[in-house]
């Protein structure tokens, strides 16, 4: 059987849908808790604990199936999985640092443009051909962007989207760094190797940075670490099973979790000029994940 047959015939399973949305409710959920921490903790201890205990869903994930933890870590492209993890975390950081200051729904689609600096990035590190639709895809995306994050605009600051920008940059690097790293880096050890170094690198912040968080935001910020990690392997398995392109537009149902649950426990609503810009930015991304196949999905 040719290629072309089998991508066709594993389009849209119906498995890779359900596994879809189940991820990107967890996503949703992850930055809607982000939000309640962020507004009251630093930045870099919310993505710490996000970490930490994300950490230990990662390690039992590991320790199932026929490889061993042993085996698994033996071989390790460490020089690849090391730049992928510090990227991935300074996306993280980056976010969490982004939520108080603009709507969590906006600060998600902006966060949902690292797939069009994917475009950009793609020719400068994989040496790939930038083609015209790929060039006005990210025009188009990044014209959605200017209007999300427009200065003047109500309560919102430069300040917040910029930060946002940082955590869509650092993201998009990852992606791209993702093609980099050996094949025999499966995704259960990708993920491990990525929650060990953030835990290591953001506990090492908190000695400038530090407020002693209650019972409370602790178990919030478990539960954020927790999601993370289901939602980053439901969301790996179901880009193994289908098309990357055709389960895209699954992808950005985040947005209207974030949008919805913002709105109910925060009372944000978003701006009608901000909703052409998410419009603009998540019908982009689409359009360029029908030509090319990102092998990851959103960080948290």
């Amino acid at each position: 059987m040719s290629s072309s047959s089998v991508t066709h015939a594993t389009r849209l399973p119906l498995a890779s849908v359900g596994t879809m949305l189940v991820s990107m409710f967890c996503f949703a959920v992850v930055d809607t808790l982000a939000k309640a921490v962020a507004l009251h903790y630093p930045a870099n201890e919310v993505t710490f604990f996000r970490m930490l205990f994300g950490l230990f869903p990662a390690i039992a994930i590991c320790c199932i199936g026929e490889r061993s933890l042993r085996d698994r870590l033996r071989n390790l492209d460490f020089k690849g999985q090391t730049v992928r993890a510090v990227t991935l975390v300074g996306a993280s950081a980056f976010f969490f640092a982004g939520l108080p200051y603009i709507p969590l729904g906006e600060a998600v689609a902006i966060a949902y443009s690292e797939t069009l600096i994917v475009v950009l990035l793609a020719p400068l590190m994989l040496h790939e051909k930038l083609s015209k639709r790929g060039a006005w895809s990210a025009l188009v995306g990044f014209a959605g962007v200017l209007l999300v994050v427009r200065p003047g605009g109500g309560e919102s600051v430069w300040f917040g989207p910029l930060l946002l920008l940082g955590s869509a940059l650092c993201g998009a690097i990852s992606l791209v760094q993702i093609k980099r790293i050996r094949e025999s880096d499966d995704s259960r050890t990708t993920v491990l190797f990525f929650t060990t170094v953030g835990t290591l690198l953001t506990g090492s912040t908190l000695f400038f940075s530090w407020k002693t968080p209650t019972f409370d935001a602790l178990f919030i910020m478990a539960m954020m670490g927790i999601m993370a990690t289901a939602g980053q392997l439901l969301v790996t398995i179901a880009f193994r099973r289908g098309e990357a392109g055709a389960l895209a537009p699954f992808n950005y149902t985040s947005i209207v979790w974030a949008a919805l649950f913002a709105y109910l426990l925060w009372g944000e609503t978003i701006a009608w000029l901000s909703m052409a810009g998410i419009a603009l930015i998540v019908g982009s991304a689409i359009a360029v994940a029908w030509q090319r196949k990102l092998e990851d999905g959103p960080i948290a």
